[in-house]
């Protein structure tokens, strides 16, 4: 049975850091593009920054410049450099991952940027 999960979320200010993880288990074959999302209160879950497996990035363009995803193929792991944080990047993050054309979420991790 395939796991995503999250960690790394946490309470910081505003201007702080934190690096979030998401390992995918429980697999005999590697996830081909992964991802993290986030929702904000009273907003719907969006697009944060993705991953393939050949490493191409794509970035939330208010996170451009302070978000940085990466990923450890070997592991299925991809991480989220988070610097310069904002309250406004105060949500649930969200690992998303395909495997097998089958996606799977983790159950998220909370990130809250104090003012």
């Amino acid at each position: 049975q395939v796991q995503v999960v999250e960690s790394g979320g946490g309470l910081v200010q505003a201007g702080g850091s934190l690096r979030l993880s998401c390992a995918a288990s429980g697999s005999r074959f590697s996830c081909s593009a992964m991802g993290w999302y986030r929702q904000a209160p009273g907003k719907k879950r969006e697009v944060v920054a993705e991953i393939t497996r050949g490493g191409i990035t794509d970035d939330l363009d208010s996170v451009k410049g302070r978000f940085t995803i990466s990923r450890d193929n070997s592991k299925n792991t991809i991480y989220l450099q988070m610097n310069s944080l904002k309250p406004e990047d105060t949500g649930v993050y969200y690992c998303h991952t395909d495997i097998m054309g089958r996606p799977f979420w983790g159950q998220g991790t909370q990130v809250t940027v104090s003012s």
